[in-house]
């Protein structure tokens, strides 16, 4: 793969994160009962429109509401960092972190299963399993199947933030 290639995948995947913090940003502050729209560089978020949120809310109290965004921030910063190794070609270290941070731990089991929602807690169980799925692959050493699976699992946040709201 070119380096251009690569900087170009490495600039998507980034973009890709940073607007994925600011719908966590905005699902913080917003007001539940009147919607809201979210905005990057000027542009409206696709899955908000002004004055409306069609999305499914999980009816969390306060406490549940901010626990669950700091495991969203957190898992953000475990996909950052992941980015940042791959790009490092630090790989093992990677995977760790994707294992750790991202993947289906007891804990992590444990709290999707605290969901009401079945639909909600099948999302939550898939994006963890593909956390574990992303750092076997990083283990591969191979940047392209690595990049894959990164995205795989960037997109269980796309449709998660899609469809649901704290």
């Amino acid at each position: 793969m070119k380096a251009k290639q690569k900087v170009w995948i490495i600039f998507g995947v980034v973009s890709l994160a940073v607007w994925s913090a600011n719908a966590v940003a905005a699902d913080a502050t917003a007001d539940p009962g009147k919607g809201h729209a979210m905005h990057m560089q000027g542009m409206m978020h696709p899955y908000a429109i002004e004055g409306s949120d069609s999305r499914i809310s999980l009816g969390l109290g306060p406490k549940q509401k901010q626990h669950q965004l700091a495991n969203m921030r957190s898992h953000l910063e475990a996909l950052q960092s992941i980015l940042g190794m791959i790009s490092e070609n630090r790989f093992d270290e990677a995977a760790e972190i994707a294992h750790q941070k991202l993947g289906l731990t007891p804990e992590m089991q444990q709290m999707c299963n605290m969901f009401t929602n079945k639909e909600f807690r099948a999302t939550g169980i898939a994006f963890h399993q593909s956390g574990d799925a992303l750092g076997d692959t990083l283990k591969s050493r191979d940047l392209k199947q690595s990049l894959q699976a990164l995205h795989t699992t960037m997109n269980y946040c796309i449709q998660c933030h899609a469809t649901y709201r704290q």
